[in-house]
């Protein structure tokens, strides 16, 4: 099959929908808006598929993905910006519990950060998709280094209003909700495609390295010099993002579409219904936010009453640091060492080895036996997270791109603080290992749930043709 185009050149309807050969849908395909949205892409993707002689899709390196100085400008803009954001959150839920010794209340401060991006992420999809994604973010990251300045200065009270807190950090969240699917859907379109599962692992890597390098700075500062510092840090580090999306040349500009209103914002959702894998990859991210998380927003409760370890210490900070340089290693090895293998089957794999960990971590008392298990847990997260969502952006185009990756947030995100309220509540009436095996007989389930997702880029050419329109 050969799909080629010169410019102005109109392409048959047969031709561009990769439905067409299957009669009715084909038409039905044609007239919604939506599929009309995509097909360009499409077009496009079958045509780069079939120029390369419909061959396996050759994925790149770490090493090469940062060879393109603009992806490279991005990666440590948000990696030093996401220190900053880290240092500030794990400091923020070891400090609401210092304040009040309520898990409940940690579990409303991890609420009012993350459940932003259960409501506010389609706009913020809405937003990358329909204006300059570097200009977006550069705005809303100012706006979130303000609200971080105003942060630092309540907790230099002595006796802060717990509700000013709690709307602070919700208004810290919700730029940030707003702001996450610009940053995601950016920084794979600064790589040529054969590069993305690369550019995909280092933007994992780089949430991670920052959940090593944050929690352990904040944990040292929070226990020598307390809350308000950290927080005046994670305010200046806004500066580095903003530098760095200012940096960027101007993407090409994307063709106009002809959804308007209500369609067009919840346009991520459409493809969800079109495309089934991507729509079980949502459904995989989202089970997997509120169950398996959840203990990750009671992480400070878990380690006081299970382990010894006192939420304003270095020793806590560096066992959030050691959970975060097992995820580190975990989204580095899908885009490197474990690169040449299917992702579906990794992600399983990963799942699995997620469910014996998460045990695990729910059941030991010893800090030296903690260590090492949250390690694993951290590596299987997002070994599992990561291969998934790089199936899932395998699939989209751009012109969706931006609304789609609202969607995953929503799933991932924005269900965590609702898991994390749950948790609280089960912590209270139960003890802290409930939750970790909870998230294991989950974790079990979610192999069965995934069983549809499947990992095209390593099949042959045409398959890549996909979003489904």
């Amino acid at each position: 099959m050969t799909v080629r185009r010169e410019p102005g050149e109109e392409v048959d309807a047969s031709r561009r929908d990769p439905l067409a050969s299957e009669g009715g849908e084909a038409t039905h395909a044609m007239t919604d808006p939506v599929a009309v949205d995509l097909d360009d892409g499409i077009a496009e993707t079958m045509e780069e598929v079939a120029e390369e002689g419909d061959r396996p899709l050759q994925r790149g390196s770490l090493r090469t993905a940062l060879r393109y100085g603009e992806f490279r400008r991005m990666f440590l803009g948000a990696t030093l910006s996401n220190c900053g954001t880290w240092m500030q959150t794990v400091v923020m839920a070891a400090y609401a519990y210092e304040l009040t010794g309520s898990p409940v209340f940690v579990g409303l401060m991890t609420f009012a950060y993350m459940v932003p991006q259960l409501v506010l992420s389609v706009l913020g999809g809405l937003l990358a998709d329909t204006y300059d994604r570097r200009k977006v973010i550069a705005t809303l990251a100012a706006i979130q280094m303000v609200l971080a300045f105003l942060l630092a200065a309540v907790t230099l009270q002595d006796d802060p209003s717990k509700v000013v807190l709690f709307v602070n950090v919700l208004l810290i969240g919700s730029g940030n909700a707003l702001m996450a699917p610009s940053l995601s859907s950016l920084l794979p379109m600064l790589v040529p495609r054969h590069e993305l599962q690369s550019a995909v692992s280092l933007y994992a890597a780089n949430l991670n390295l920052s959940r090593v390098i944050g929690p352990a700075i904040g944990g040292l500062l929070y226990a020598s010099v307390g809350a308000s510092l950290v927080f005046l840090l994670n305010a200046a580090s806004y500066l580095f993002v903003i530098w760095a999306a200012l940096g960027v040349r101007p993407q090409p500009r994307r063709a106009p579409t002809q959804t308007r209103g209500l369609r067009r914002l919840l346009g991520g959702f459409a493809v969800l219904r079109r495309d089934p894998i991507v729509g079980r990859c949502i459904l995989t991210i989202a089970l997997f936010g509120f169950f398996c998380l959840m203990f990750s927003a009671q992480l400070p409760v878990i380690a006081e009453e299970n382990i010894g370890i006192i939420a304003k210490s270095t020793a806590y900070g560096l066992l959030y640091a050691t959970f975060a340089a097992g995820a580190l290693v975990g989204a580095l090895a899908i885009g490197s060492v474990l690169a040449a293998h299917r992702l579906d089957r990794l992600m399983r794999i990963f799942l699995a080895g997620f469910a014996v960990a998460i045990a695990a971590f729910g059941l030991v008392r010893s800090p030296w036996a903690a260590y090492p298990v949250i390690f694993v847990v951290g590596l299987c997260y997002f070994g599992s997270t990561t291969s998934l969502s790089t199936i899932m952006q395998s699939r989209l185009d751009d012109r969706v791109r931006g609304r789609v990756m609202a969607v995953w947030l929503m799933a991932w995100g924005g269900t965590l603080p609702l898991g994390g309220l749950v948790a609280g509540v089960i912590i209270e009436i139960s003890n802290p290992t409930v939750p970790c095996l909870v998230a294991a007989v989950v974790a079990v389930v979610l192999i069965w749930v995934s069983a549809g997702v499947r990992d095209r880029g390593v099949e042959a050419g045409p398959a890549l043709a996909a979003p489904t329109a």
